[in-house]
């Protein structure tokens, strides 16, 4: 972890209400796909926004984000050549282990981006298929990172591009079809979430999910990220997570 003075090199719309943030970091970084960046806008914002990293080239780390709040609303009006405190990379991201060589990713909302740098990651080595709901035409992006996948459905609420269905039942379809995975990595809106975990806790599959939630510090000092465990325990998405074994997690 450290906190960069970066360079933004491009600030540009990929979809309805998505902006993508390419940094330039001053030097070559190394991170685990699915961590995630805490954000600088300056000015009467004082806390920072966490943002997941989406793909990272040598110097070069681009983050993908909703605009939403006064933050976001900010950041998407900075052009090239601004420079912003940017503290990464955060959180324990996901790993895929040697043996799990058949990898589903499930995504939707801004869940998707956390999953392309899964795919950059993984990709050679790994066989993945990509299962990413949008909620409509416009709201479509990252195609040509899963396409990579060895397989990608790409599906909308409304049917307005792909199939007319989530990306939940997207995979449910191809798992009734035979095709299992070894492992699920998935990222996206808590209902989607919750509605996979019935879905692979039925199917007796390992799965792996990140959560989104609002963070102060993104280091886990400030505990207003902490999420609740099976168990009973509280746990911080910023520090403990974001990802995590979703047999843990209550959704």
């Amino acid at each position: 972890m450290k906190d960069y003075i970066a360079t933004i090199v491009k600030n540009e719309k990929i979809a309805e209400n998505i902006h993508a943030v390419t940094f330039d970091m001053g030097e070559e970084v190394a991170v685990r796909a699915g961590q995630f960046g805490n954000i600088s806008v300056g000015g009467t914002h004082l806390l920072r926004r966490p943002i997941a990293i989406c793909k990272v080239e040598g110097r070069l780390v681009t983050f993908c984000y909703q605009i939403k709040g006064e933050g976001t609303q900010k950041l998407k009006t900075m052009e090239a050549g601004t420079r912003l405190n940017v503290l990464m990379p955060l959180g324990n991201g996901f790993f895929v282990e040697e043996n799990e060589r058949k990898v589903a990713l499930v995504g939707g909302g801004v869940g998707v981006f956390p999953l392309i740098s899964v795919l950059r990651e993984y990709g050679a080595q790994k066989e993945i298929s990509a299962y990413i709901g949008y909620r409509n035409k416009g709201a479509v992006c990252g195609v040509e990172e899963f396409e990579k996948a060895k397989k990608f459905a790409g599906v909308t609420d409304d049917g307005s591009y792909g199939a007319k269905m989530n990306a939940v039942q997207a995979f449910e379809k191809d798992l009734k079809e035979g095709n299992r995975p070894d492992v699920v990595l998935a990222c996206g809106p808590t209902p989607m979430l919750r509605a996979l975990k019935t879905l692979v806790e039925k199917e007796n599959l390992l799965c792996y999910v990140s959560l989104e939630e609002r963070m102060g510090c993104g280091i886990g000092a400030c505990l207003v990220c902490v999420c609740d465990t099976t168990n009973g325990a509280k746990a911080r998405v910023c520090k403990d997570g974001p990802v995590f074994n979703a047999n843990e997690v209550q959704l």
